[in-house]
């Protein structure tokens, strides 16, 4: 418990339904903890609801629905996770990625790329609907119990399992489903999905499975068919999960992407960043130069813009084609200038703000006076001229492709 409790600390995060925070939690239990202790050892503990928050899908895709619960929920989810993991997590599959100890999204992507050089060169994409959302916990708890013998501890998931959602004030009672949000989802997903692996493994496939998130990566596209078919059949008869027909898909790995990245169609395959990842970051960057009207730049650089960018690049530092790196590079810096013109607004002021970077007034006046458009002028070789890249090196703005050559990689 102490080590939950400190876990529990670490991570933070926002309050459940009791609008108990993380910072309040420890003054709280040395009051109740004792009445805790007593009912989750007579098997009389009952969670309180989850808090619905739902947040956007990347690329405009829908909400995804998570389930916050109480700071002490949590405690008791982070206790039965650390003592449930070193159960279950030695028999699952070498294929399995997701929220494990010491395994990552980029050893999947890694291992993804291996297969398609070895030459399965078409991908089984499988995407499971409201995967979250629809686990039967019959099922679920069926898998529990092969494993876990006390009978308690059992009630107890299935309590947190079928504990309600609160939702403007009201809770509706679960049937079905983990709610992402608490520590224990991501094992119960794994430990359900294990079957899944297992299955695979059986047959003899090679795959990389992170989470829901599920690639098969085959010789052909019958071959791939055959088992889109099989392993649907499946999925929805023994494990009662619905495959979402129009995302899944039989392909090239270069039409798919996997965990953000995608790969080059070549023979010796090169992992990229996907179009889709590339829109997402354009988006958050737009937002943040949306709101930063007026504000210094050198700030801007500083505050926002560094550590999104920092977290990206440390992200997307497997890809191997440099490219998107330099577009994004060029983007951000002519964003930036644009967001300077708008800042000067009148001509008499871009004048002098031109001139003071370095232009002949003669040059600068007509530049201010051209009546073109802020992304017209940002990426205009007067703009160029007095904010160069050396300028927002100096800023601190961090050159993606000058990380990408830092970590030495040169293709």
């Amino acid at each position: 418990m102490w080590s939950a409790l400190k876990r529990v600390e670490r991570n933070s995060g926002a309050a459940g339904v009791d609008k108990m925070t993380v910072a309040q939690l420890r003054p709280n239990l040395r009051e109740h903890w004792p009445r805790i202790k007593e009912e989750l050892l007579a098997g009389e503990y009952q969670p309180q609801p989850v808090l619905k928050v739902e947040i956007p899908k990347p690329g405009g895709q829908g909400m995804r629905m998570l389930g916050i619960p109480t700071v002490i929920d949590r405690l008791i989810q982070q206790a039965l996770h650390q003592v449930l993991s070193p159960l279950f997590e030695p028999s699952f599959s070498e294929s399995s990625y997701g929220f494990r100890p010491n395994r990552s999204a980029q050893q999947a992507v890694l291992k993804a790329r291996e297969y398609v050089r070895a030459g399965r060169r078409w991908v089984v994409d499988i995407d499971l609907e409201k995967f979250f959302d629809r686990v039967n916990h019959d099922v679920l708890m069926s898998r529990l119990a092969r494993r876990i013998k006390d009978k308690g501890v059992l009630r107890l998931i299935r309590r947190y399992l079928q504990a309600g959602m609160m939702s403007n004030g009201l809770a509706t009672v679960r049937r079905e489903g983990t709610p992402q949000g608490g520590p224990l989802s991501p094992l119960l997903s794994n430990i359900l999905l294990d079957e899944l692996d297992k299955e695979l493994e059986r047959r003899g496939h090679k795959f990389c499975r992170y989470a829901d998130d599920c690639n098969i990566y085959v010789r052909s596209r019958s071959a791939g068919e055959r088992v889109m078919k099989s392993i649907t059949s499946f999925l929805e008869r023994r494990l009662r999960l619905q495959v979402n027909a129009e995302k899944s898909a039989v392909a090239r790995p270069w039409e798919r992407k996997f965990l953000g990245y995608s790969l080059t169609w070549h023979r010796e395959s090169r992992l990229k960043v996907a179009a889709s990842s590339v829109q997402r970051l354009k988006e958050k960057l737009r937002e943040i130069f949306r709101r930063a009207r007026g504000r210094n730049v050198g700030k801007l650089i500083e505050a926002e813009l560094t550590p999104l960018l920092r977290g990206w690049m440390s992200y997307f530092r497997l890809a191997e084609v440099k490219g998107i790196f330099e577009e994004l590079d060029g983007w951000i810096r002519r964003k930036l200038r644009g967001l300077i013109w708008r800042q000067w607004k009148r001509a008499l002021t871009r004048t002098k703000g031109l001139m003071r970077r370095g232009l002949d007034e003669v040059q600068a006046r007509r530049s201010a006076l051209n009546g073109r458009g802020p992304w017209w002028n940002a990426g205009a070789s007067h703009m160029h001229a007095a904010f160069s890249k050396s300028y927002f090196d100096r800023c601190g703005l961090l050159s993606l492709l000058d990380q990408r050559l830092r970590f030495g990689w040169t293709s």
